[in-house]
């Protein structure tokens, strides 16, 4: 039994200058509260293990020198150390003492993220000047309060400034009696270090995912991405997001290779939301396991259809698809860019005059600082009837389809499959991937379609990291 805590951050005021330890771990216990009785209710509802937003403990607005009083010397948890029963161990360390006594005083596996301090000095040549490293920082507590896992955020988002990165990429694991686990944060999941390495080398049977993430319709919205991940890479995410509408956070879910066992997405609110779900212990050994995708087999031996020249290109953001528009009611569609040709046949329950969707393709560098290589095959609602929107944000839909297939000539193996619908909803058990790359609807769709998307990353592409190079 799992569960995340999607939690509306009581944030600091934001200040050049660093407040004094009290005031700042003054605001750190205010959002400590809140998660105490998350952490609680959970316990009390027999979850084992539950997992707390990124920046849930003292939010954002910091520079490097402001968030300096936010944070804590975090040891190696190989010292073997509850600081609920030994808070002064390592220095002062009040937030972990909190922490590790909310886990042993409820029996529950507590996962929170907080911020590392390393001193360093000159004799190491990447010490920062004002001699001290510092790092976004995931904690894991078990039952009995032991500080089980540390991990440093490796990719930094940017505006992360107040953080350095790793030297090297981490990649934590720890074993419980419910699973081999393993823990990174946020920017992570669109990585192949560290987050493939502790899938497919580390072979963990569930991430924990902190994140703090920013919706951005139609492809980066929390749950579409996150529960595509989980798919793709069949194991189990528990990903629990920061509440802020108007930074537009909010999506959390417990997501398996199967689908959303349960997820929360709020934009009217200001609440927080506590989500729980029986997961699969070792989901690799569950009779309803997914096989192993060929993602470009069924693509690749499709002879292409005629008039799939008649395309247009517009932007996703910054990123420039090729788009075709779906004229008819049904019909079979094919639009190419770059190594990419994406496929579809569809079937519209209506062909509504007000509602335009395309198939779209995109075959190149994605981001603007940090650029990594993403191939997209979609079936897309645009948000009016003038193509020049398509690619824009769009919530809403009228059209229900009685039937999609769409496949790609994907490069790579990591593909990850998700359908949209209408009002920002998942559509769990409602589609199927077939071995060959196929993303099919079982029975049509019940709500109208924004979008479906296969997501193909191809990591061996991705430009090196212009922070990092100096490391």
């Amino acid at each position: 039994m799992a569960a995340v805590y999607e939690h509306a951050v009581i944030l600091p005021h934001p200040t050049q200058e660093p407040v004094s330890p009290s005031d700042a771990l003054a605001l750190m216990d205010k959002n400590m509260d809140v998660l105490e009785g998350a952490i609680k209710e959970a316990a009390q509802q027999g979850a084992h293990i539950i997992v707390t937003p990124e920046d849930g403990i003292y939010g954002w607005r910091f520079t490097r020198e402001s968030i300096y009083p936010y944070l804590e010397d975090i040891p190696d948890p190989v010292v073997n150390w509850i600081p609920c029963t030994d808070p002064s161990r390592f220095g002062p360390a009040p937030v972990q003492e909190r922490l590790s006594c909310m886990a042993r005083n409820n029996s529950i596996y507590v996962v929170a993220n907080i911020g590392d301090k390393k001193p360093c000095d000159s004799s190491d040549p990447s010490c920062p000047r004002d001699g001290r490293y510092q790092y976004n920082t995931d904690v894991v507590f078990d039952t009995q309060g032991k500080l089980v896992a540390r991990y440093h955020k490796y990719n930094l988002f940017r505006g992360e400034t107040q953080f350095n990165y790793p030297k090297e990429p981490e990649a934590v694991t720890f074993e419980t009696p419910f699973g081999k686990f393993g823990i990174f944060t946020c920017f992570d999941i669109l990585f192949y270090e560290p987050a493939v390495v502790l899938v497919s080398k580390m072979q963990v049977d569930t991430v924990l995912f902190p994140t703090a993430w920013m919706n951005v319709l139609p492809f980066l919205t929390a749950i579409e991405i996150h529960s595509a991940w989980a798919m793709g890479m069949r194991v189990n995410l528990l990903s629990a997001n920061t509440h802020n509408t108007s930074m537009a956070m909010t999506g959390s879910g417990l997501f398996t290779p199967e689908g959303p066992a349960a997820y929360h997405y709020d934009s009217a609110t200001e609440e927080g939301h506590l989500l729980l779900a029986e997961l699969s212990t070792h989901p690799c050994l569950s009779p309803t396991y997914p096989p192993a995708i060929n993602w470009s087999l069924y693509a690749t031996s499709i002879k292409k259809f005629p008039g799939e020249n008649d395309t247009f290109s517009g932007p996703v953001r910054k990123d420039i698809f090729t788009f075709r528009e779906l004229r008819h009611k049904d019909g079979n569609y094919t639009v190419c860019q770059g190594d990419l040709c994406c496929h579809l046949v569809y079937q519209m329950s209506d062909k509504r005059k007000d509602e335009v969707y395309v198939l779209g393709a995109f075959d190149g560098l994605h981001g603007s600082l940090i650029k990594y290589h993403w191939q997209i095959c979609t079936l897309l609602k645009c948000p009016s009837t003038n193509l020049s929107t398509c690619g824009q944000p769009v919530e809403m839909a009228q059209t229900k389809f009685e039937m999609f297939s769409l496949s790609g000539t994907f490069g790579t193996s990591y593909v990850f499959p998700e359908v949209l619908y209408s009002g920002v909803q998942l559509a769990p058990g409602e589609f199927k991937v077939l071995r060959d790359g196929r993303l099919k609807s079982k029975h049509g769709t019940s709500k109208p379609l924004i979008t479906a998307t296969l997501f193909g990353r191809l990591y061996e592409k991705d430009q090196p990291h212009p922070l990092r190079i100096s490391l």
